[in-house]
């Protein structure tokens, strides 16, 4: 190409690519470099090559070659004193709290076992006051986030309730939500009470039982409610009676010295046709050491087994074969240091009936059976059987007994000419197995 200084230079070979601005040092030196040399080799004579200025100039900036200099055109740095740029970054608005209250207001009948809650989204609470119309607040809980409340107290039952919670975002923006309802009114009360009562030690065949003085007819939601809980743990069941009575048994019997502990969550469930119970009242028991009485008729004698051990064999007499003794597991339920014995409150009347007052008298059945102190048949005793069905003791063995056997313990008779003593008669649950007992 023509050199614009008046002396023609050629470079020969394809023109070079332009590169990145990381290698531009590299390129402008090898054709500063090259130029030299070729002017050095003119034909007619020296020529003086300009400054060569190298340097770096950011990525994407242009470089050029003059006649008789090679320079890099660099654009001038910024000024230190100019002002820095101004960065305005912009965010979302915070997310409002949002509270989900329940039962929804104007609810009609709630019953008091549903519970009465709050909860927020995006945001945590504040107050929650849950008040009756007559001025009674209800106290709750909140959880550990501070999102969730709920009662941790019983609602009345026909009453007015206004529910009131507050609530914050992120940025303290306030939420509020108001709920007013009204509670379930009962077509009538059922008022429960139960056996073994709170505190008391019973026998190892002792059935848990719970006595409801209206009929109810919600079976599977009474059961539900109900929780039985031992120490050490042991499988049972429920069986119902009737409408009025449910019995509940482990499905051998209790190991000695369990600890027991019923309890229900009746209160504000409807029991059947608009039935509901005052209050829930827990209990707990203890069982005792293992003391079965095991009575046979073959030999008429009573052995009294503690923890698996014989400790005293005892003369009996029983019913005899017009009034045979049932059979079977019998469970020793309340007793009595003197009974007016009166045969009308089983049946018999007229001719045999009789009315008697005994001592040490220990109720073993429904139908009439103790085992009592029955001084007039000691020469009977051992023998033969005299009673009307009950189990003849003297007067000393019928004390021992009295105090010795607790209600739970079983007494079990066998080899009498008499029929099985039915499961509901009296405290009978081992009588049926366990299988076919909650299947009832």
């Amino acid at each position: 190409m023509p050199n614009r200084g008046g002396t023609d230079h050629t470079i020969s070979g394809p023109a070079p690519a332009r590169r990145p601005w990381r290698r531009v040092t590299t390129v402008a030196l090898a054709a500063g470099v090259l130029l030299a040399a070729v002017t050095g080799c003119s034909g007619s004579g020296s020529s003086t090559l300009g400054a060569i200025a190298a340097t770096v100039s950011p990525a994407g900036q242009e470089q050029a070659l003059t006649g008789s200099s090679a320079a890099v055109a660099v654009p001038a740095a910024p000024s230190s004193s100019a002002p820095a740029p101004t960065v305005t970054v912009s965010s979302a608005p915070a997310a409002p709290a949002v509270l989900t209250v329940s039962p929804a207001s104007g609810t009609p009948a709630l019953s008091p076992a549903d519970p009465v809650t709050v909860a927020v989204a995006d945001g945590t609470l504040g107050t929650v006051r849950l008040v009756a119309a007559d001025g009674t607040e209800i106290v709750g809980a909140v959880s550990a986030d501070q999102r969730e409340w709920w009662n941790t107290t019983d609602l009345a039952y026909d009453t007015d309730y206004t529910l009131t919670a507050e609530a914050t975002n992120a940025t303290g923006a306030p939420a509020t939500a108001t709920s007013t309802f009204r509670t379930v009114r009962p077509g009538g009360r059922v008022e429960v009470t139960g056996f073994p009562s709170d505190g008391m030690t019973v026998g190892v065949a002792q059935p848990i039982a719970f006595y409801f003085d209206q009929p109810v007819t919600n079976h599977e939601g009474v059961e539900k409610a109900i929780t039985v809980t031992s120490t050490p743990a042991q499988n049972g069941g429920f069986r119902w009676v009737n409408d009025t009575e449910l019995r509940w048994r482990p499905e051998s019997f209790w190991t000695s010295g369990t600890q027991v502990t019923v309890t229900t969550d009746l209160y504000g469930r409807d029991l059947g046709g608009g039935m509901f119970v005052g209050s829930d009242t827990p209990r707990s028991f203890t069982v005792g050491r293992k003391f079965v009485a095991d009575i046979d008729n073959n030999n008429h004698m009573m052995g009294i087994y503690v923890d698996d051990q014989l400790t005293q064999l005892v003369p009996v007499s029983m019913g005899r074969d017009k009034y045979p003794t049932y059979n079977g597991i019998h469970v020793v339920k309340q007793k009595y240091e003197s009974k007016i014995m009166d045969s009308s409150t089983w049946g018999l009347t007229g001719a045999g009936a009789y009315r008697t007052k005994v001592d040490w008298a220990s109720r073993i059945s429904d139908s009439g059976e103790f085992v009592h102190a029955a001084p007039w048949s000691v020469d009977s005793q051992g023998v033969e059987n005299v009673s009307h069905g009950c189990v003849n003791v003297s007067t000393d063995w019928g004390k021992w007994f009295y105090d010795n056997a607790l209600p739970g313990d079983p007494v079990i008779i066998s080899n009498t000419s008499g029929p099985a003593l039915e499961w509901w008669d009296g405290y009978g649950d081992f009588q049926l197995p366990f299988a076919e007992y909650v299947a009832g």
